[in-house]
């Protein structure tokens, strides 16, 4: 198993090619329709306080009965071969039995009726309870007979999908470490239902439908898609013409990124390009390696998704040169690798460590060319890692370290004028495949809502995702046709290096548009996971608190139980001399400093210009000032994509981020 998965590539973040947790399986049509669909087993979870619809299909005109204790319910199969029919509302509890009485007899033990939830998102929904730090003593006690599991295949699909896979099981410690593709069952979910579980004293059913590395519009319909952004029309008709001709494009994604490069990135419009070793590199800009571009202090280099090219010289020893080489380093996202103007290697993905053995008698005594093109699909993007993962080896000699100072160009910025390609088969990213193949099987099974965690993937497209998030939260509540159900969001958690100054940031702005579609949306709470992140890894493993958080905001915004469900969050500011006073909603009994001083504030003048702050809490506000500011006018809090965050309430519960300016997003949006 992987432990992480890489970041995805996009065209309106669209994958280059991804490493993925468990074997995708492409579907193009319905080929076979059970009788009773795969979501109705064993051990299921109905939802209370509705009439739970019931389906499946038989050959038209038949008749079908189903029957849960005394209730009794019948249909007859259309002219599509479709039947579905209503049973209850039934009352809370069980084990019941679920009889289903057509051209042959179905039934089905161990029913219990509770409520039920959706859990969904990319690798962190996925990533599975045996990823946990104590993942031994979490499994052990996971006996709880009352909460149910149902685990979705991982499914792409041109076209919408009736019935994929799946069934239901108890939670049990054996269950709960094998259900998934991912070292067990979602650790997230778990949490979340052990938590509503004990403390409503009702069965509670997870769904488990999510796939690691994978952007929000393959988790939308394509109406929905299509009716709120227009610019994902392209890929959804594309979609319509996989189906019609129930078939694929010939071309690899491999033959379709080589026409891309060779079109779009100057640095590849004849081989080897900006890899050859004679190359007249006299006019390109440096830098120092490892480090992101956006970083480089060049303004060129600040565009989040762009095509970069990196040299180095480097002079080796007669006696390294005649054994065997091989180049290492870490690139944000993709990469292909030349010595002296031979190519060596691609990897596609943030966090694949590249390795590439060199060919024999490559290396030469003296002075060799080292090129590599970058492909930067969303901030930050470059060379990155430890400096001592940035080297030459030589077989049995000393490593010649690469880390330094390197020339680089700019050769494309990535916009939707350039769209990097994608196919469907076999491809998670793509638009609506996701909902079509995970989402729609599903559909319209009964449920109490759903639980989201998502969006590392968008984060290039922040200012997108503020249409996108409520597009894929309306589809998905409309399909279903149970009205504005509960939907619970989980904020992004930081990742990444810590920033040495205070400015715009991708992932702050998703994070802001993940806030902006709680506050505006029905009935869509947001727990935030900022502070519980790790700088060198995306996945981090305290899942147990993110479990609890959306537990909080569950009971206290769906089932109304009087708890502390958010952290500060701000809510106005008022100018002070040369300071500003915040004030902030969720600070009864006032605001807390956690582990020291008060940090992660910023404040800019009228110039746009961002410095940190000073903070100092009173009562439940906070003061904040910079000596390098005297006439502020706005504030940022934990405004990157990574930065140490300690405000808390008296709740133990952290502050959400925010800004109290509305400048420009670097993501898209209205400039000013």
């Amino acid at each position: 198993m992987f432990s992480r998965i890489p970041r995805v590539a996009m065209t309106l973040m669209l994958p280059l090619a991804c490493v993925f947790i468990g074997m995708p399986h492409y579907v193009s049509a319905q080929d076979s329709k059970p009788f009773v669909s795969p979501m109705f087993s064993d051990n299921m979870v109905l939802q209370r306080g509705m009439k739970d619809p019931v389906w499946g299909w038989a050959a038209p005109g038949t008749k079908i009965t189903v029957k849960v204790n005394d209730q009794t319910a019948s249909t007859v199969t259309g002219r599509d071969g479709k039947w579905m029919t209503h049973i209850g509302p039934l009352e809370v509890g069980g084990p019941y039995t679920l009889t289903i009485d057509g051209p042959k007899s179905v039934t089905y033990s161990n029913v219990m009726v509770g409520d039920v939830w959706i859990c969904s998102g990319q690798s962190n929904m996925e990533f599975g309870i045996g990823n946990l730090k104590n993942p031994d003593e979490e499994i052990a006690a996971a006996n709880f007979p009352n909460l149910r599991l149902f685990f979705q295949p991982k499914v792409v699909s041109a076209g919408p999908l009736d019935a994929t896979g799946g069934n239901w099981l108890p939670c049990t410690p054996e269950n709960l470490k094998s259900d998934g593709d991912w070292a067990g069952f979602s650790a997230v979910a778990y949490f979340f239902g052990k938590k509503l579980q004990t403390d409503l004293n009702i069965p509670i059913g997870l769904i488990h439908t999510s796939w690691g590395g994978t952007p929000a519009q393959a988790w939308t319909s394509a109406k929905d898609l299509g009716d709120k952004l227009p610019e994902f029309k392209p890929e959804l008709a594309q979609l319509q013409q996989a189906v019609k001709e129930k078939a694929q494009a010939s071309k690899t994604l491999a033959q379709l990124f080589d026409e891309w490069y060779k079109k779009y990135d100057k640095g590849s419009a004849t081989d080897p390009g900006w890899g050859a070793a004679d190359l007249n590199d006299s006019d390109w800009k440096s830098m120092k390696v490892p480090e992101f571009f956006q970083k480089s202090g060049l303004p060129e280099f600040d565009n989040p998704m762009s095509v970069v090219w990196f040299r180095k010289v480097v002079d080796v020893p007669a006696e390294s040169a005649a054994k065997e080489a091989t180049l290492r380093f870490m690139v944000d996202d993709n990469d292909a690798a030349w010595v002296n103007g031979v190519k060596v290697g691609a990897t596609d993905g943030y966090n694949v460590p590249r390795k590439y053995v060199l060919p024999a008698n490559l290396i030469k005594p003296g002075k060799n060319v080292i090129a590599i093109r970058v492909t930067d699909t969303s901030a930050p993007g470059g060379i990155w890692g430890d400096p001592s993962g940035l080297a030459l080896d030589f077989a049995g000699a000393d490593s010649i370290p690469l880390a330094g100072d390197w020339k680089l160009k700019l050769s494309e910025v990535i916009t939707d004028k350039n769209p990097l390609p994608a196919t469907i088969r076999d491809n998670p990213n793509f638009p609506t495949v996701l909902y079509n193949g995970m989402i729609q099987p599903i559909v319209p099974y009964g449920v109490k809502g759903a639980i989201w965690y998502q969006g590392e993937s968008n984060a290039g497209q922040a200012y997108q995702y503020r249409t996108l998030l409520p597009a894929m939260i309306g589809s998905w509540r409309r399909n279903f046709g149970q009205g504005d159900f509960p939907f619970l969001i989980v904020q992004l958690a930081g990742f990444g290096d810590k920033p040495a100054k205070p400015g715009d940031d991708a992932w702050a702005e998703l994070r802001e548009a993940q806030w902006m579609t709680a506050q505006k949306g029905k009935n869509i709470g947001i727990a935030t996971a900022i502070d519980i992140g790790e700088s060198a890894d995306i996945h981090p493993k305290n899942k147990q608190e993110v479990g609890r958080r959306l537990g909080l905001v569950a009971e206290a915004q769906t089932y109304h139980m009087k708890v502390e469900f958010s952290g500060p969050v701000y809510r106005s500011m008022k100018v002070e001399g040369g300071a500003i006073k915040l004030s902030f909603d969720h600070a009864e009994g006032g605001l807390t400093a956690k582990d020291g001083p008060l940090i992660g504030f910023a404040v800019a003048g009228d110039d746009h210009k961002w410095y940190w702050a000073d903070a100092k809490i009173d009562g439940s506000s906070v003061v904040v000032s910079s000596s390098d500011v005297p006439h502020p006018v706005a504030v940022r809090y934990s405004w990157a994509t990574f930065y140490e965050s300690n405000l808390y309430n008296q709740a133990g519960l952290p502050a959400f981020p925010f800004r109290t300016d509305t400048w420009p997003c670097i993501t898209g949006g209205p400039k000013k």
